[in-house]
């Protein structure tokens, strides 16, 4: 019988990173000691405290039953608290905090809570993968605006809130940015908030790299804005932060009609995270502040080498105030020995140098002909990195002169 995916399905484009996923599978399968820059994967250690307090809530049978969808009340008031405490926001953990699956999860089954066919999200471009398709697997539609972190940005937002019918649903941003690293100031979030309360439009924004900031910068939180939790929510990560992707514990909070809906779905779809994770992660949230500070000095370090390598290719890169990835402009001459396609770059460079870093095409239209590279790899091999993608492209533009 032959087996017809649903129509959702058939929307989605080709994923370039499944393939380039599955390139790096086989050259390590086949001995190679591939350098995987592509995913924001933290590689180091979550903080000492958390480790022994997961081993000692695992212990407890108690936490291998069932917990609840929303998250235990404890690790939803540790959020609230943790706002408080860093960006000044006060939240009801009952109803303006939720423990999602990592904040992928919680955007995902958000989307199928609050859209579907016929409504319209507006989502920059370029965009992390997640923000698009995850409207498209709603049944939604998406239209994309080209991206920014100022005045002329909200601009083209509100030109198509005010002239598209029907009038778009929700606004999606994201800052930090993933990919290009974009950062903003407090004053943008308030702009963003008239703007909502101009269209009546809601906003949902991406605060995954908010805790992973350089050179003295602090991201804002868009809930710090005024009257941001009539409109919108936000979603913050464990992941980053605490190095704990693999946990999946993130959160949503802000709007509690939108809080609830997201409730409403995860109500169906899941019986909550595992219990001692949500304990470990409290001890994450109470205990962890240096922590963060110092996995971002790691992180700064690592920025400043890869950037300064980057440049010493060719290759146009801004050093970026915050999240755990550079965003980098290959070089015209790079890119024409790989047809202007990063796609075409990034896969032969696993080939050829041994290198994974993520075409900027994989975010939208508006990134190709830049690349990403996650700063999860120590100063010695990122080194290593710079020194195989300098021969690999040598070797490349002599067999092309």
């Amino acid at each position: 019988m032959k087996i017809k995916p649903a129509s959702r399905i058939e929307r989605l484009p080709p994923y370039v990173l499944g393939k380039l996923k599955n390139m790096i599978y086989e050259k390590r399968r086949a001995g190679a000691d591939v350098i995987d820059l592509n995913m924001g994967n933290p590689k180091d250690a979550p903080p000492d405290a958390v480790i022994e307090k997961v081993r000692e809530a695992v212990l407890d049978p108690r936490n291998s039953r069932y917990s609840v969808s929303a998250g235990v009340y404890n690790l939803r008031r540790d959020m609230a608290l943790k706002y408080q405490r860093k960006w000044g926001v006060e939240l009801d953990p009952e109803t303006e905090v939720i423990a999602t699956i990592g904040s992928k999860e919680g955007f995902s089954h958000l989307c199928l809570a609050l859209l579907g066919p016929g409504d319209i999200a507006v989502v920059a471009d370029p965009a992390f993968q997640i923000h698009t398709y995850a409207v498209v697997l709603a049944g939604a539609s998406v239209v994309s605006v080209p991206l920014g972190n100022d005045e002329a940005f909200l601009a083209r937002i509100e030109s198509v809130l005010s002239h598209l019918t029907p009038k778009p649903k929700i606004v999606v941003l994201n800052y930090p940015h993933n990919p290009t690293t974009m950062t903003v100031e407090p004053a943008f979030f308030d702009r963003v908030v008239e703007m909502a309360a101009k269209h009546q439009v809601m906003i949902v924004h991406d605060f995954a790299y908010g805790e992973t900031c350089f050179d003295g910068y602090q991201a804002p939180s868009f809930l710090q804005a005024k009257g941001a939790k009539e409109y919108g929510v936000e979603f913050t990560t464990l992941s980053k932060p605490y190095n704990m992707a693999g946990w999946r514990i993130g959160f949503c909070c802000g709007n509690h009609e939108m809080v609830k809906a997201l409730s409403t779905i995860k109500g169906y779809y899941d019986y909550g995270i595992f219990q001692a994770v949500q304990i470990a992660a409290i001890v994450a949230m109470r205990e962890g502040d240096k922590h963060i500070e110092e996995q971002a000095r790691i992180y700064q370090a690592r920025r400043d080498m890869l950037v300064r390598g980057l440049r010493k290719l060719g290759w146009e890169v801004d050093s970026p105030r915050a999240s755990m990835f550079v965003w980098a402009k290959v070089s015209p001459e790079h890119l024409a020995q790989y047809n202007g396609s990063t796609n075409d770059l990034c896969l032969a460079m696993v080939d050829q140098a041994e290198v994974a870093m993520t075409p900027g095409a994989a975010f939208g239209d508006l990134g190709e002909g830049y690349v990403r590279l996650a700063l999860v790899e120590n100063e010695h091999r990122l080194r290593q990195a710079l020194r195989q993608l300098s021969r690999a492209l040598s070797r490349s533009n002599a067999a092309v002169v």
